[in-house]
């Protein structure tokens, strides 16, 4: 695991090929432990989206913004073909990258 301030952009899943969300983080694994228990109100939660199935690490958090909101702008079978490429079983990454 990097230091646990590292800003970084994520995208979980409720399953394969499922309802997407992408977020920003200063503290990747901490943010989905949140949602993953159900801590952050809203459309994480209405829609049991917890399985993280990507994840991008950046020097600054500005940097981080923009590539979310980039991100954010893509056609969803980009999005799905980002996530393929990295990881094409959707596994649940959160256990073999956070120290749990």
């Amino acid at each position: 695991m990097r230091d646990g301030f590292q800003p970084a952009v994520y995208i979980l899943a409720s399953q394969r090929n499922g309802t997407l969300y992408i977020g920003v983080t200063s503290n990747l694994c901490n943010r989905v432990a949140e949602h993953r228990h159900g801590m952050i109100p809203g459309f994480t939660r209405k829609y049991d989206v917890k399985t993280l199935v990507w994840f991008q690490y950046f020097d600054s958090m500005e940097l981080a913004i923009a590539e979310e909101k980039r991100l954010k702008d893509w056609r969803r079978v980009w999005k799905l073909e980002l996530i393929e490429k990295s990881n094409p079983e959707w596994r649940d990454l959160f256990a073999e990258t956070c120290e749990i």
